[in-house]
């Protein structure tokens, strides 16, 4: 029996200029991979992240963190699934 959905598709993610600004100041190749393992989490599941307490005025913010690779994201998702990074915070 086929599937009733293709393949998921990942989520598109944008930066927020914050987190371009932090983006820019990597130069560990650690780093980038740390980063680059988050991503692909958020991108494949945008709820793998906690939802963080706030109000329904604004985006909800989301927090993925992995202990692993010892980095934090701070994101929400658009209504369109985009996945948008507040900031990327080392733990």
């Amino acid at each position: 029996m086929p599937a009733p959905h293709g393949p998921r598709r990942r989520a598109r993610i944008a930066f927020s200029d914050s987190a371009a600004k932090q983006l820019d100041t990597i130069t560990s190749a650690a780093e980038l991979h740390a980063l680059d393992r988050a991503l692909v989490v958020i991108s494949v599941d945008p709820d793998a992240g906690e939802p963080l307490p706030g109000t329904a005025a604004g985006p909800r913010l989301r927090e993925y963190a992995d202990d692993v690779e010892r980095v934090r994201l701070l994101y929400w998702v658009s209504a369109l699934g985009t996945v948008v990074v507040v900031a990327f915070i080392e733990v």
